[in-house]
């Protein structure tokens, strides 16, 4: 069955997942939170989210020794809204952060300074300082950092836990922007280069505050035995390390996210279970209880809980294809508009009334709101024929997707709303607000509105 045919199976033969979004787009619909007066919105399934954030927190301790400390960190940029990070937490999850924006949200949010981590190529010593003063972990990317680090926990132990990020240069996957291993990666110390692993082993040494070593492969398009090989190597530095210096001076081993996602059909795979028995074959040294863990998945937690749900405002032909002009393109879905290959997304058709829309596919174009001719959700896709007023949702689109909003043609952010359901299918759904919408003062003031006459006032 296609992400947009005609629902005609009973209902137990459907993903939960699928009867959730089915059910919530549709009183979404009926209870106008999408529609003409809001052609576009964002939902998130909060059950979804909970299901995933325990599916990890149990597929580690499946694998890790009794006792092992094990913080699961989100990556905050997969989905930068508070009341998401609020939920999280509840669920025992902390926060991985690269911004001073990022560790304000996770603050907002109440996640605790110990269950934060701070990780980016370009910390300044302001960011620093306060990430030591609030007794976050800090990853340093390069020797330069390093260098600062110094200078700002000379003559006092440091309250926060301190490492360095490697580079193990395993290589890339199929979407090169997201290979963050290869050769000449931006991240982190490149461990294959000339005399650095050296370096590396002596930085530890002269540093015994020094208790961390971080790595992060990639993620979309990343296989997973490549994420297994580049913790391979970085837990044999650590085990070199620790060698040398005579005991554990390396206690805890932060190995990133990057678990990929499905993004052809509601199937959640692979899942945090298969990655974790994978890991613990390939890099058994990380669960005998000898390191802490750390982890920081991101879009493997929220892509597949997300619905972008878009009216459909025209229809028209060209060339012989059908085109259904939407209120979703560029402004939510930025990397699929730029970068189809790399990031196409399914389709589903509901009608207007928000119910599965029947009838034959037809290839059509699924077009957005922006003023340039790439602006495309979906190119040439079977889907039932939209028509004026029916509804076209972007599927998976939970992380780096309607929660970061790219400002083309000054197109409002779109709200965005929590939901929860049951399986009777007559009970309602619930909504939360997760974000309001962007009125259109809003988007005057951010551009300079109040200072209109900044450029033309009298010397």
């Amino acid at each position: 069955m296609s992400d947009s045919a005609p629902r005609t199976a009973a209902a137990t033969d459907l993903p939960a997942l699928t009867l959730r979004r089915d059910k919530a787009v549709r009183s979404a619909v009926e209870v106008s939170l999408a529609g003409e007066a809001a052609p576009v919105v964002g939902l998130l399934d909060v059950t979804g989210i909970r299901e995933d954030a325990r599916a990890l927190t149990a597929a580690f301790a499946e694998v890790t020794a009794p006792g092992t400390p094990v913080l699961h960190a989100f990556a905050v940029k997969a989905a930068p809204l508070v009341p998401v990070l609020r939920l999280l937490c509840a669920e025992g999850i902390g926060a991985e952060v690269a911004s001073p924006g990022e560790l304000a949200l996770a603050r907002a949010a109440g996640i605790e300074p110990g269950r934060t981590v701070l990780d980016s190529p370009a910390k300044t010593r302001g960011e620093l300082r306060e990430a030591l003063d609030l007794g976050i972990a800090v990853n340093a990317d390069n020797p330069q950092e390093l260098a600062r680090l110094d200078e700002l926990v000379a003559g006092a132990p440091p309250r926060s836990p301190l490492g360095v990020r490697v580079n193990p240069q395993v290589g890339g996957g199929s979407i090169e922007a997201l290979s963050t291993a290869t050769a000449t990666s931006k991240f982190g110390v490149a461990l294959r280069d000339e005399g650095a692993r050296d370096w590396l082993v002596r930085a530890f040494l002269d540093r015994p505050w020094l208790t961390r070593l971080h790595t992060h492969s990639g993620s979309q398009g990343i296989p997973l035995d490549r994420l297994a090989a580049g913790l391979a190597a970085t837990a044999a530095l650590a085990e070199e390390i620790n060698e040398k210096a005579g005991r554990r001076q390396i206690d805890t081993l932060d190995i990133g996210g990057g678990l990929p996602v499905n993004f052809a059909s509601d199937e959640r795979t692979p899942d945090f279970a298969t990655y974790a028995r994978l890991l613990r074959r390939e890099v058994p040294v990380l669960f005998g209880g000898g390191y802490g863990l750390v982890t920081e998945f991101g879009r493997s937690l929220l892509a597949k809980h997300g619905t972008a749900l878009a009216r459909v405002e025209y229809t028209k032909s060209s060339g012989g294809r059908p085109i259904a002009v939407t209120h979703a393109g560029a402004q939510i879905a930025a990397r699929t508009v730029y970068a189809p290959e790399s990031w196409p997304l399914r389709i589903a058709a509901y009608d207007s009334a928000g119910r599965p829309k029947s009838g034959p596919e037809v290839a059509q174009d699924v077009a957005g709101p922006a003023c340039f001719a790439g602006d495309l959700l979906a190119r040439d896709r079977p889907l039932p024929l939209l028509a004026p007023g029916d509804f076209a949702a972007a599927l998976d689109t939970g992380a780096y997707y309607f929660a970061h909003h790219y400002a083309y043609n000054s197109l409002a952010r779109p709200p965005i709303y929590g939901f929860t359901t049951t399986a009777d299918p007559a009970s309602e759904v619930r909504f939360a607000l997760v974000r309001e919408g962007q009125r259109t003062e809003e988007i005057v003031a951010e551009s300079g509105g109040a200072l209109r006459d900044a450029l033309v006032a009298e010397e």
